[in-house]
């Protein structure tokens, strides 16, 4: 049987672009608990929403009635890990967009019925593609300026 997620505990882990967007649909005169380390993050929270990388730890303390959402991308999630975690019933479901060698997905995690899988659409917005575009003409137009990116990978 499935669970909503409509009044349920989230916690957010990372606070880039990402994560930063989820964050702002908070809610007027609610504050966010914040906590210095991601078990106690995890175990305190229903639906976890990951941006950043985590470990077999993190999934152990979100539990058997716990939900990941992986958002983010590149490895955040070792997959084993979360297919090893959702088989032995200690983590409660998953929600993932990204995937640790993309297009390939673990043939596992299409027969479990706690699981959503989709395609990394978040870029396929009219809206999404119009700023890359800008974006890659304003990169080129830095390049033949001899000016530094705009947006350096550190």
């Amino acid at each position: 049987m499935s669970s909503q997620f409509s009044g349920k505990s989230v916690g957010i882990v990372g606070l880039g672009r990402i994560g930063s967007a989820i964050a702002k649909s908070r809610k007027l005169n609610i504050n966010y608990k914040y906590y210095a380390n991601i078990i106690d993050l995890a175990a305190n929270c229903e639906i976890l929403f990951v941006a950043c990388a985590l470990n077999r730890e993190v999934l152990n303390a979100l539990g058997r009635e716990g939900i990941l959402i992986n958002n983010g991308r590149g490895l955040h999630v070792e997959e084993s890990k979360l297919v090893s975690a959702l088989l032995e019933g200690r983590l409660g479901g998953a929600g993932m967009d990204v995937f640790e060698n993309k297009p390939d997905v673990p043939d596992q995690l299409f027969g479990l019925d706690n699981v959503v899988l989709v395609p990394h659409v978040g870029t396929s917005t009219m809206e999404t593609c119009t700023e890359m575009a800008n974006l890659v003409i304003k990169y080129l137009e830095a390049h033949f300026k001899n000016e530094p990116l705009l947006t350096p990978v550190v």
